[in-house]
Order: structure tokens, then C-alpha cells, then sequence
């Protein structure tokens, strides 16, 4: 394990909130209702308030362009993306246990805005990656017709792809352009 478990689960978890949104033409708006934020929060187990209203997606949309921002960011750009984050929450770091989970930081309180407790939570695993110095390991895909980001926790800092079926189609596009090459 390259990060502490909790980072990494906010890392796959900021990465995946900055995936929902519409980047390119053709893209469709993955939190477009109420229903999908509820929705999203489920699947990626955020505890604590949660309001279930329009004023609460609109916040988590803001928030996913700051986000998406530090996987692009050299160090000094996400140092200050990073430290603008923490302190807008006045964030406080504790240890916390709960559900299945073991000693983790939380450095918000459970009744804060959820989008405050997204946000607070990727800057806290960013202030592990850039310690460790393995901001490389954020990437945007590799595919030409992505903009999906891509946290890279291989051993061997391979991942090129995003989690959307992008690796596969560049695999299959590069044997028909090997097989059409062969053929003529």
C-alpha cells in the first residue's frame, strides 16, 4: 500500500466526484439531480449531514473544477490549492473511528456541509501526496477523447487509463491499426 488506507479511499473518492462532471461535448452530467448526489454519497460512504437539496449539489459542483485542478497542479499551485481548502473549512484535524473503519482523520465536524467535508477530505490526502512527493501519480487519461482523471496507485506507476473503458479501447484501436499494418 503506497498511502494510508483512508488516503487512498479519498483520493479514488475526490477522483470520482471530479468524474462526474460533463468535461467534453458528448459528455453527460453524472450528479445532475438531487437523486444522484444521494446517490453517489451512498456508494462512497460519506457519513455525516447531508441536506439532500439543490443548495448542496450546486456546492458540490463548485467544488469538482478546484478538485480537478490539483491533478493537473505542479506542487507549489496544489501546496496553495490545498492550504486555500483546509483553511476556507477551518479545518482541524482528529482521529476518528467509526463504522468498519479503524483510526482515520476526519478534519471536519459530522454537521458540516458536505461539500465542505468533500472538499476538506481530498485536501488532507493531498497533503500526503505531495509529502510523499507523488504527485505524478495523479494524472489526467491518456485516452484522446477523455478528460477523466486517474489516480495511479500501481506499484510501478502504470496507469495510464481512466476506470471507463478507455484502456481497453486504446488496446483493441492499437491491434486493428497492428493488423491492418500486416495486412497491407
Amino acid at each position: 500500500m503506497l498511502f494510508a488506507h483512508d488516503t487512498e479511499v479519498a483520493l479514488r473518492a475526490a477522483a470520482a466526484l471530479v468524474n462526474t462532471a460533463a468535461t467534453l461535448p458528448g459528455d453527460t452530467e453524472d450528479l445532475a439531480t438531487v437523486a444522484d448526489l444521494d446517490a453517489f454519497v451512498q456508494d462512497w460512504e460519506w457519513t455525516g449531514s447531508h441536506s439532500h437539496d439543490d443548495a448542496e449539489l450546486a456546492s458540490v459542483h463548485a467544488l469538482r473544477p478546484r478538485l480537478r485542478r490539483l491533478w493537473t497542479a505542479e506542487t507549489d499551485e496544489a501546496v496553495a490549492l490545498v492550504n486555500d481548502l483546509l483553511d476556507e473549512a477551518k479545518a482541524l484535524p482528529q482521529l476518528v473511528r467509526h463504522g468498519e473503519w479503524s483510526w482515520h482523520l476526519h478534519a471536519t465536524p459530522p454537521e458540516a456541509p458536505l461539500a465542505t467535508r468533500m472538499a476538506v477530505e481530498a485536501a488532507m490526502a493531498m497533503v500526503d501526496v505531495i509529502r510523499a512527493d507523488e504527485l505524478a501519480r495523479l494524472r489526467v487519461c491518456a485516452a484522446d477523447d477523455c478528460e477523466d482523471v486517474v489516480v495511479d496507485l500501481s506499484k510501478n506507476r502504470s496507469k495510464r487509463f481512466c476506470d471507463g473503458g478507455c484502456g481497453n479501447r486504446a488496446n483493441v484501436a492499437a491491434y486493428r491499426a497492428r493488423k491492418t499494418g500486416s495486412a497491407g
